[in-house]
Parts: structure tokens; sequence; C-alpha cells
């Protein structure tokens, strides 16, 4: 029997598009056909011929669908790939919801836009995905269908993730693996970590990947007088990132707004303490001093007593990182998720096919 086909609309490049297409390969034996735009949105120039390009994708696209004929549509981000995959003709369509609620910036003139694109992609999709149940907060204020939603993290591999931490107790040994782009606010770590060494507090911070701050925030590395204890690897193969985690006690993430975070799940599955910042995204997942600290926005002053607190009391944080592994075996193991979601496509297929 011919392997099952799906055309999967979004960023290929990114990690949580990597792993959603490597989970249905892995556990739905799918074959997958990626498409995505070429040009980034990082620039004003290059956003006007981002639109240019998704005004000429749907040729594009439906050439694609000729040639390969997929069995199912997967996208992306509602208000960019789900739109065009529910333009498509081809069922059963399945989209995700990437952030809070995908309709970002509000003051953007094209909101009102981007919020008609997204409750069409809802209409016409069969599938809804909720990485986490925050999204749904959004998606109830609306028209959606919530027979329609999944809410399931896609998970991630807890054989590469374990919980053997060597991390040294008596230092703090912390890790930021977050892009190093404005939302994420690695500045207010570096100005946590300049009052933690002016307390007399021995560290050791480690900034994974790349991003356009990183020149920007190694020279405010040196000003803050911190930078032989702050070290910016650069990108880095995925499979380095277990090994850094597991050489680190506390985990770092301070993002202005937030979805469902992997990075997070893969913090706490190597029994690394969670510090982030207080917002829905993270409150899903995190309470305050029960297994992790929740930090106010931009607040790095309150970010520098959070992490002395967490450092001075380890027996409440190693109590915290076993009961964190527990959970993200429970609710985000990658091989169970993705074995779900593999198995609700089949279905879904099965159903177009059979009517």
């Amino acid at each position: 029997m011919a392997k099952r086909k799906i055309l999967f609309l979004g960023e290929t490049y990114r990690a949580d598009a990597i792993t959603w297409m490597n989970g249905l390969k892995e556990f739905g034996d799918f074959e997958i056909i990626p498409w995505e735009l070429k040009t980034n949105n990082t620039t004003f120039f290059n956003r006007f011929l981002r639109i240019f390009e998704f005004s000429l994708s749907l040729f594009k696209i439906r050439n694609l669908i000729q040639l390969h004929r997929p069995d199912m549509v997967i996208a992306e981000r509602t208000t960019s790939y789900g739109f065009l995959a529910a333009l498509l003709n081809v069922k059963p369509i399945a989209i995700a919801q990437q952030g809070l609620t995908d309709l970002w910036p509000k003051k953007s003139i094209l909101f009102p836009l981007k919020k008609r694109m997204q409750q069409y992609a809802f209409e016409k999709a069969d599938l809804i995905h909720a990485w986490g149940p925050v999204m749904t907060i959004s998606m109830k204020a609306t028209t959606v269908d919530m027979t329609k939603v999944m809410v399931m993290p896609k998970g991630i591999n807890l054989e590469k993730y374990t919980n053997k931490n060597t991390a040294n107790p008596t230092k703090i040994h912390a890790i930021v693996t977050r892009s190093l782009m404005p939302e994420y606010r690695h500045d207010i770590i570096l100005k946590a970590f300049s009052i933690i060494n002016q307390e007399g507090i021995d560290f050791e911070l480690t900034i994974v990947g790349d991003g356009k701050l990183l020149s920007k925030l190694k020279e405010l590395a040196i000003q803050m007088k911190i930078e032989k204890k702050v070290h910016f690897t650069g990108r880095i193969p995925n499979t380095k990132l277990p090994e850094l985690l597991q050489k680190s006690n506390l985990y770092i993430s301070m993002p202005i707004t937030e979805g469902v975070s992997s990075s997070l799940f893969e913090a706490m599955a190597s029994n690394c303490y969670p510090i982030v910042t207080d917002i829905p995204g993270n409150q899903s997942w995190i309470n305050h001093r029960e297994n992790g600290q929740l930090v106010a926005i931009d607040n790095f002053r309150m970010l520098a007593e959070e992490l002395i607190w967490a450092f001075e009391n380890k027996e409440y944080r190693n109590a915290a990182v076993l009961k964190n592994r527990k959970f993200v075996e429970e609710y985000a193991n990658y091989t169970i998720n993705m074995k779900m979601i593999a198995n609700k496509y089949h279905e879904l297929i099965n159903t177009y096919k059979t009517n």
C-alpha cells in the first residue's frame, strides 16, 4: 500500500515544524511534501516582498498538489499558511495556532484583515491544533467550533532529553535557549546577572543560539563586566542542546509573549529548574515556587532576586525538578503524543476517503 501524503505549509527550518513533520513520518508513516514562503519578514522591504509572494502562492501550491496529489494538508499559523490551506480544494485540513492568538501585533493596520483570514481558516479546518490550553482562550472568544480543537503539545523526545543532570549544585549554572531576538529579552537576563555578580555569587551563564541581537548582547556583557562568565554558543546543532541542558541547574526564559514553549519542556525534562516570565503561556505549566518561578515582564531586579532565592533553596529546587520530569513524561511525551496526532490524521483521511 502506498504511503499517504501530507502537504505541509509552514516554515520548515523551525524546530517545532521539524518535530511535527518528523513525528508524522515516524509514527504515521506519512510522506511529507513541504512548502514555505521564501521571503522572511524581518525588514519593511521584506514584508512588502512577502505580501507579494503570498499573493502568488496559491498558483504555486496548486501546481504542487497536481504533481503530488496529497491526502491531507496541514499548516502552521492560522493567519497565513492556515488561510492558504483553507483556500485549497484538498480535504482534510489541519491547522495549528502558533501563539496565543496568531493575531499580532494588535496595532497593525492589517489586524482586521488578519482576523478575517483567521476566522475563515477556522471555519474551513477539519482539525485545529492548540499546542496548549492557553491557546483555547482566544478560540473560545471567537466562533470556533471547539469540537474540532485538539489540545495537545507535540511533546519532546525523552530519550534525548534525559534527567541525568550533572550540574554542580554549589554554583549557578544557568542556560537560555531562546533565539536572540528582542521579544526574548536577553538584555533583562544580563542585567539580572550583573546584580548577582555584584552580590558576589559565582555563576556561569550559557546563552544558546543566534539572532540579530548577538553583537549587542556581547557588548552589554562587557559593559557589565560579566563577559568572562557569559558564554555565547551561537547557533548549535540540535543534538548538542540536551548535553548543555544537563550541565545546567537553572533555565531562564523571559519572553514578552508565549504560546507553548518546547524549550521549557526540554528544560523540565532535563532536571533544569525553570524561571520564566509571568505570562499566560508559562502560567499553564509553571506555578510560582511550586515547580518553578514566575517573574514580571522586564523586571530584571525581580529576576535577580528570584534567581538568588532558587539558588539558596536547594531542597525545594530538587523536589521541583523531579515533579517537572514526571509532568513531562505524562503530558509532553513525544512518542505518545505524536502517535495520537498521527492516528487522528489517518482517521480524518479515512473519513473523507469513505464519503
